[in-house]
């Protein structure tokens, strides 16, 4: 029978750490003046009280210094981003005029999963700490996916990350000290990037605080604003350091690891890199171009709106600040081409990840060739390494759970009520955990506060398993997984 222990250990450890975090936007709400501080003191002594029971009662599972076993490492990923957001969920419960429950938790699950969809309105009168703890938890969902995609998904053999095992990653079990310098060294990556971005909004203009919920909520590539208007709330000028971050965020952070090891050069050649740079600026002019053509608009003001919401949606952050439903059909079809492909694997970026993309296409070229040339020994091949069939396999199964998964989430969202291009984008948004959503049921300032309850909870399933890789969590649903 498969032992839970170590996994609630752990998990227990994780839910004390989030209402350790409390601590701050209380402090911030108890400095301000804001009454909302009891809020965020209350859930602070819930979650720490419950985190701290549950590791207490698995801790005797950790004498024997075995690590986790395989089986055990899929309950942890699924387990960990189903139970943090509904502890996250507290404040918003308890220090939210007129929160449902379900409201408080679709906000936690779209902070933690950074999908970056809210049903909230209001967000500029909102207490300081409410939208600092917003923040908080789409940074701490974004470093925890990246630790995931490093350490875990290529041992779990999710979407062909096994590929990645060869960079030295392998490190369940009884390696567990090695997962620890990696998840120290990008711990720091990630404070050093959170911080530079905040320096940077705030050089441009942005109140103090404004600039660090922003860069807390760009380097996760969340997409949570403190304002409603996301973006068209800041100077032009905050959109270029958007940018910037919003692309370093979404490229494969292994490779700032090797920066700062003094070593550039697996940076500049990496192929998802490479590609990431190469379709966002394919993306952006094709907009721009279309911009000036049927709305004879300025270069630089089509190129910068452009960019800024191309970059935005592909890195599946979610700022906006224009309203994109404006934007006409052609824009509108590139927006939801870019958010299905996403960022680099093992970054903050959502989706299905360019990795899968070139993956794909190598094998498809392949299978054209062998097509032509029967007796020709052809291999796919990434970076000039040999790319096994337990890698394509896996990644052709990704792609087909990934459109059976939006296709049923559509259908369903549809089902309840939702008008269809409400419920395509609702389930695009969710899936991909990209942000927006469009439609005659989204709101003035794109909240899905209006969404009937069952779709809220079918979007939060839908962000639960997009952001998890999805294999990750239906191979829970087997019997078999849990008998052997």
């Amino acid at each position: 029978m498969l032992d839970l222990r170590p996994v609630g250990y752990i998990i227990g450890l994780l839910i004390a750490t989030l209402g350790a975090m409390m601590l701050f936007p209380m402090a911030l709400d108890y400095f301000s003046g804001d009454g909302n501080w009891m809020a965020f003191l209350e859930s602070a002594v819930l979650t720490c009280l419950a985190g701290a029971l549950l590791s207490l009662s698995c801790a005797n599972s950790t004498k024997r210094g075995d690590g986790i076993t395989l089986r055990q490492s899929f309950v942890l990923t699924t387990g960990t981003w189903v139970m943090l957001p509904l502890f996250g969920a507290l404040p918003f419960i308890f220090g939210v005029p007129d929160a449902t429950f379900t409201n408080a938790v679709f906000e936690a699950v779209s902070g933690m999963t950074t999908t970056g969809t809210t049903v909230f309105t209001g967000l500029d009168d909102m207490p300081p700490g409410v939208n600092l703890w917003r923040g908080i938890l789409q940074w701490l969902g974004g470093l925890g996916i990246v630790i995931v995609a490093l350490i875990f998904l290529p041992v779990m053999k999710v979407g062909g990350m096994q590929f990645f095992r060869s960079e030295g990653f392998d490190t369940l079990g009884k390696i567990l000290p090695r997962a620890l310098d990696i998840s120290s060294a990008l711990i720091q990556i990630y404070i050093v990037l959170t911080m530079a971005c905040a320096a940077a909004y705030f050089a441009l203009g942005m109140s103090g605080f404004d600039a660090v919920v922003h860069a807390l909520t760009t380097v996760s590539t969340g997409g949570f604003s403190s304002s409603d208007i996301s973006f068209g709330k800041f100077a032009h000028s905050m959109e270029v350091v958007a940018i910037v971050f919003m692309l370093l965020a979404s490229m494969p952070f292994i490779r700032f690891v090797q920066v700062m090891q003094g070593n550039f050069t697996p940076l500049w050649r990496d192929a998802q890199v490479r590609a990431y740079v190469r379709w966002n600026a394919y993306a952006a002019l094709a907009v721009t171009a279309y911009e000036m053509y049927h709305f004879d608009r300025p270069f630089l003001e089509s190129i910068r709106e452009s960019s800024f919401n191309i970059v935005s949606t592909f890195s599946g952050t979610g700022f906006a600040s224009v309203d994109l439903s404006t934007w006409g059909p052609f824009p509108f079809v590139v927006l939801i081409m870019v958010g299905l492909i996403g960022g680099c694997t093992s970054s903050t970026g959502c989706s299905v990840k360019v990795f899968r993309y070139l993956i794909l296409f190598e094998a498809i070229k392949v299978q054209i060739r062998r097509l032509h040339s029967p007796s020709a020994m052809l291999e796919v091949r990434y970076e000039g390494r040999r790319v096994g069939d337990d890698v394509i396999n896996s990644v052709i199964v990704f792609f087909t759970l990934f459109i059976l998964t939006f296709g049923v989430v559509a259908v369903a969202l549809s089902l309840t009520g939702l008008e269809t291009k409400t419920a395509f984008t609702a389930a695009w948004t969710a899936v991909a955990n990209v942000g927006p959503a469009f439609g005659p049921e989204v709101g003035p300032t794109g909240a899905v506060d209006g969404f009937p309850a069952a779709a809220r909870w079918i979007m939060i399933a839908g962000m639960l398993v997009g952001r998890l890789e999805l294999l990750s969590v239906y191979v829970l649903f087997l019997a078999r997984f849990w008998r052997n």
